[in-house]
């Protein structure tokens, strides 16, 4: 668990996640580099909560000049006093120590409790809790296992970049014949985080569903996807004022009503 004392900034911490940023999406780049610079500067904790990028393929990709842009963003953010925090999502759990080092980053294991501002909140990306999608959580507990990981990562990059792009058709294709219901978080699966964890509010991404859904004196906060190019523009954050009050932004800042 992380506790963290106030200083100068105008949030305690911001939320993102679900960005999927790629280099064939410079919107959603350059959007994301504006909300570096006007809001996460102001704050004292990042949140990343996973699928910041479209897919990571492994830290030997460091290099790639899309991904160097990125982490030159984050570091800069980093050495400015923010402290970032990462949790992986389902498109990059591969991120690892030499990518987190190279951005200024501390990742978590989820879920993850925080108290920030005097909310104690539970963290997480929210893909382990599909658990109705048992075809998805069985490709999960696979990959998340150590000794499949090392031995994909010794696979050479570009095979691996390969693997990937059919994995991610695949999965599209999936997802068509899939209802909303079985890709979205069972009510069981949030309840046992919130029971293992005693704690009274989560925030997570995954389902591109945001959302404040309240019950029971427990708030389950659910972060947007970042689509600026859509019709409306999809993206936004969550913010936890110094004061411990909880928002919701939209990607031009307005905040959302609960």
């Amino acid at each position: 668990m992380t506790t963290h004392n106030t200083r100068a900034g105008q949030t305690g911490a911001l939320f993102i996640s679900d960005l999927h940023l790629q280099a064939g999406h410079p919107a959603t780049t350059a959007a994301f580099f504006r909300f570096l610079e006007e809001q996460a500067r102001h704050t004292q904790q990042l949140y990343l909560l996973g699928d910041l990028f479209e897919y990571w393929a492994g830290d030997d990709d460091l290099q790639d000049p899309y991904h160097q842009q990125i982490i030159t963003a984050l570091r800069a953010l980093s050495d400015a006093g923010v402290t970032i925090y990462w949790i992986a999502g389902n498109r990059d759990f591969l991120v690892g120590a030499e990518f987190a080092q190279a951005a200024g980053v501390t990742l978590l294991a989820e879920p993850h409790v925080a108290t920030i501002a005097g909310q104690r909140v539970v963290l997480l990306h929210g893909d382990a809790q599909c658990t109705e999608d048992t075809q998805y959580m069985a490709f999960r507990a696979m990959v998340r296992q150590p000794a499949w990981q090392q031995q994909f990562l010794a696979t050479p990059l570009a095979r691996r970049k390969a693997i990937i792009a059919g994995m991610r058709e695949s999965s599209r294709k999936d997802q068509g014949a899939k209802s909303y219901e079985i890709m979205d978080v069972t009510p069981a699966a949030i309840a046992a985080v919130f029971a293992d964890t005693s704690c009274d509010v989560m925030i997570h991404g995954h389902t591109h569903r945001p959302a404040l859904h309240s019950a029971h004196g427990q708030r389950r906060y659910v972060l947007p996807d970042w689509e600026p190019e859509a019709s409306p523009p999809r993206g936004g954050w969550i913010a936890i004022s110094l004061d411990g009050v909880i928002t919701r932004h939209r990607l031009d800042g307005t905040q959302v009503s609960d």
